[in-house]
């Protein structure tokens, strides 16, 4: 968290003039920042995922699996992505599982 305080205030906020303009300014660059770490994440977990089926390993596959339903979750229920392309995402994945195992 203190990494992004420092950007922060390092950071100018362009044409925010007004104190409430300049605040939602430091608030959109830490959103920005949690946003862009949290979306981050569930791509690294997918790309997990995806590998662990190139290396035919069953037991990390549905492990990875799991963690990957279990980001992509998390980030429709905090709007990062929208529901129905969750629930694509986490489709295409079983299906990927699936075959996998047969």
């Amino acid at each position: 968290m203190r990494l992004i305080f420092a950007v922060i205030s390092t950071r100018e906020h362009g044409l925010a003039n007004t104190l409430q303009a300049r605040k939602r300014a430091r608030q959109a660059t830490v959103h920005r920042a949690r946003n862009m770490s949290q979306r981050s994440s569930m791509r690294t977990s997918i790309k997990i995922f995806l590998k662990s089926l190139e290396n035919e390993d069953k037991e990390a596959a549905t492990k990875s699996y799991q963690e990957a339903v279990s980001k992509i979750d998390q980030s429709a229920r905090k709007g990062l992505e929208h529901r129905n392309k969750a629930a694509r995402l986490k489709s295409r994945l079983n299906a990927r599982l699936k075959a996998h195992a047969s």
